[in-house]
């Protein structure tokens, strides 16, 4: 097995780096993009049109039955 270069350590941290760095770019692009397709969509539907939002249609109201 070769040596190491005297350096290494640094190189190898420089390296890391820069991988963390665009981890970190990627994850940020990722969570913008959630976000910008989340306020398009509530934009589309209205607010109050989520997941959780009282149907009109709900079963037991009177104006359902």
């Amino acid at each position: 097995m070769a040596p190491r270069p005297p350096n290494y350590r640094q190189q190898r941290g420089d390296r890391d780096r820069v991988k963390q760095q665009k981890k970190q770019e990627r994850l940020q692009r990722r969570e913008d993009d959630a976000q910008r397709r989340k306020e398009e969509r509530d934009a589309l539907l209205g607010p109050g049109s989520g997941p959780h939002a009282p149907d009109s249609n709900t079963p037991g109201t009177p104006e359902s039955e």
